[in-house]
């Protein structure tokens, strides 16, 4: 192979000459950078020089893709890396190894899956991030991802779905920050953009619920539906205790004490992850006697259709709107919340400790350590009654 320019000045080559190179052998500039010209036609850029010692040479890419500018300023660079002590290889063999966003997504939810509270929260992850964020962001370099990539997910949904596309951003900015612990790149696009989204009204995130003078005829059209009677059964269990849906749905009879009429949710299946104690009403005890004809050995009170599976989220919810019932399950612990401060005279903390929420500053709550639980049971008694009760003035009028 024909070696040209033999003096090698720095800046030999011209744009010209490197077009018009066509002859195989190696066309020098400067910096140990040479264009080689293959005798298949193949042309590459190429450099010469001593890292740590050793002389090697570096492939900078094709001068269709690397313009002799392009090629110059990355071997000084490479240059200038060596002479002080780096490898320019190994920064090569790094920029190469950078995952996609997606490969990165998942390297991330890998890392944090055994750390999250539950498998359901670990599914939501990667399902919300393959809908929205992987159509759009899932082949780039997670490092070239930028503010505009963020925004052009997000905008679709911020305003339709704002407490999905809530999500969608804090996991897009949880996948950048491991790329910024990894040095693939300094700032994080999911924190840079909140002036470039719309406001979203509070209210549109409230979850819907029922005016509590229509909780009973709601509970009064579930009964007379044909839903399965562990359906039935839950969602009235899940009115008269003001409680969570998942809290309800995966309720256990290990929980739960029939003789004092106590149910006891571990901290594990609590959203403040403390342990928190219900008082069961009558009404609710008789539920509880109605769901041991469910038992299937798993320990569920209130099963599935599938064996060792609780009832899916989605089963109570979709029943209630197909019944014309404009509410999330969610939802009728604000209506429990609206009857206790509209129609009873029970003290606030004692409504919120029945919904498991903390009231108070710390320094109060570190003071008042009762969970207000006898007048809780007061209050849960009078709440069913009243359920009770309008439920008997439905039938009269029927």
């Amino acid at each position: 192979m024909t070696s040209h320019l033999t003096r090698r000045p720095e800046k030999a080559l011209t744009a010209q000459a490197v077009k018009n190179a066509a002859a195989p052998g190696k066309y020098f500039d400067g910096h140990g950078l040479y264009l080689r010209v293959d005798a298949n036609g193949s042309r590459f850029w190429v450099q010469r020089i001593t890292i740590r010692g050793k002389r090697c040479e570096l492939g900078l890419g094709a001068p269709s893709l690397v313009s002799l500018a392009e090629a110059r300023a990355k071997a000084l660079e490479n240059r200038k890396l060596a002479r002080a002590g780096g490898d320019p290889l190994q920064a090569k063999r790094e920029a190469q190894a950078v995952l996609t966003f997606e490969e990165a997504a998942r390297k991330v939810h890998a890392l944090h899956k055994p750390t999250w509270k539950n498998e359901k929260h670990a599914a939501q992850f990667m399902a919300t991030l393959e809908a929205y964020a992987f159509p759009k962001l899932g082949r780039l370099k997670v490092q070239d991802v930028t503010t505009s990539d963020v925004l052009a997910v997000l905008m679709p949904i911020w305003t339709t779905i704002p407490e999905t596309a809530r999500r969608v951003r804090q996991r897009i900015g949880t996948v950048i920050k491991w790329a910024i612990a990894q040095g693939w790149r300094q700032d994080n696009p999911a924190e840079n953009i909140s002036r470039a989204l719309p406001k979203v009204s509070k209210a549109q995130e409230h979850r819907k619920a029922l005016p509590y003078a229509d909780v009973a005829g709601c509970i009064e059209a579930v009964n007379g539906s044909g839903a399965g009677l562990a359906t039935k059964l839950a969602l009235e269990f899940l009115v008269l205790n003001a409680a969570r849906s998942g809290e309800v749905r995966e309720a256990r009879w290990s929980e739960i004490d029939l003789t004092a009429q106590v149910w006891e949710i571990p901290a594990d299946r609590m959203k403040m992850k403390r342990p928190h104690r219900v008082p069961l009403s009558p009404r609710a005890v008789a539920i509880l006697k109605q769901a041991k004809a469910l038992d299937d050995g798993s320990g569920l009170v209130f099963p599935g259709t599938k064996k060792g599976r609780p009832l899916s989220d989605m089963t109570l919810s979709k029943l209630v709107k197909e019944l014309g019932f404009a509410a999330d399950v969610h939802g009728f612990r604000t209506s429990f919340r609206t009857w206790a401060q509209e129609r009873t005279s029970y003290p606030r903390e004692v409504a919120e400790a029945a919904l498991a929420h903390l009231t108070g500053d710390a320094v109060e709550r570190a003071y008042a350590r009762s969970d207000v639980f006898e007048k809780r049971r007061n209050m849960m008694g009078a709440w069913a009654a009243y359920l009770a009760e309008k439920r008997d003035n439905v039938v009269r009028i029927c």
